[in-house]
């Protein structure tokens, strides 16, 4: 991918955020579940650093090995032609230097958004303090500069999913930390755990970026409601692969304790239409055969 095309689909990936239907973006872990979101009909692909470790034999939690992440990365860019934004989760490095590292090496490779959160401490399982997650976003932001691509950042608040807070106080800690991080150079901000249709009103009422939030539970508002609360994108997150499991486990117990195969059989694609995701017009495929013509 030439310069040119990735500042286009960076350009692209900036704009989905700013149309009248909010972006759903149904989270991949690897090159098939990217090309299956992307031939539903998805105008991107974000993925789950939850499920893309699972995929890998790892617990969520940066626990995956920058090697395997970068190369799951690469595999999933190579397989589709729409715009790719990483979950970097906390950003995988003891300083901003780190991060901004890892972050050169996943535009270099064609990235265009990534997701990044302030987590927990792990030495006292609190929130971080938010001063960490600005100075990456700012050591990010400097970073995609210098290399000329719009890079998306999208700054994701653990304040609703973290012990501790409760109601108006939880909402003001992650209204906070979210400004900060607008304020620090983030283009976008995600709140898991807000669910409360008011709090998400107020929340993107008070934001100047698009409002990103989390569906992957059961019972969630559609995307028309969301969209109609102020939400500007909708994240499956890891719900995607937990379904996924869950229906290879139903598949796996039919077969084993009853000896039928109807779950599997009622829904499944072809053979020829697994094929047809990775055939001479996906965009791997034909980049392979540009390399080698």
């Amino acid at each position: 991918m030439s310069i040119e095309q990735q500042k286009a689909r960076a350009h692209a990936f900036h704009q989905l955020h700013a149309g009248s239907a909010a972006l759903v973006l149904p989270n991949a872990w690897d090159a098939a579940s990217a090309r299956v979101i992307e031939k539903a009909g998805a105008p991107a692909v974000a993925t789950s650093s939850a499920a893309m470790a699972w995929a890998l034999g790892a617990p969520d939690g940066e626990q995956l090995g920058l090697d395997d992440l970068l190369l799951a990365c690469r595999r999933i860019i190579d397989a589709v032609a729409v715009p790719v934004s990483v979950d970097v989760e906390r950003g995988y490095g003891h300083d901003a230097e780190e991060t901004g590292a890892l972050v050169g090496a996943l535009i270099q490779l064609g990235v265009v958004g990534i997701n990044i959160e302030d987590g927990k401490d792990p030495a006292t399982g609190q929130l971080a303090d938010p001063r960490i997650l600005r100075e990456r976003i700012a050591c990010i932001r400097a970073v995609a500069e210098h290399r000329g691509v719009p890079l998306f950042i999208n700054a994701r608040t653990d304040a609703y999913i973290t012990p501790g807070l409760t109601g108006e106080a939880r909402f003001k800690e992650a209204l906070d930390r979210a400004l900060s991080f607008v304020e620090a150079g983030a283009n976008g901000i995600f709140v898991p755990g807000l669910a409360d249709p008011a709090e998400i009103a107020r929340f993107a009422m008070a934001l100047s970026v698009p409002l990103n939030v989390y569906v992957g539970y059961p019972g969630a508002p559609d995307a028309n409601t969301l969209r109609g609360l102020g939400v500007r994108r909708i994240s499956l997150g890891c719900g995607t692969m937990q379904a996924v499991l869950a229906h290879l486990g139903r598949i796996a117990e039919e077969a084993l304790v009853k000896g039928r195969f109807d779950i599997m059989g009622d829904h499944m694609l072809t053979v020829a239409e697994a094929n047809s995701l990775f055939t001479s017009s996906s965009p791997r495929v034909f980049r392979e055969m540009q390399r080698t013509a």
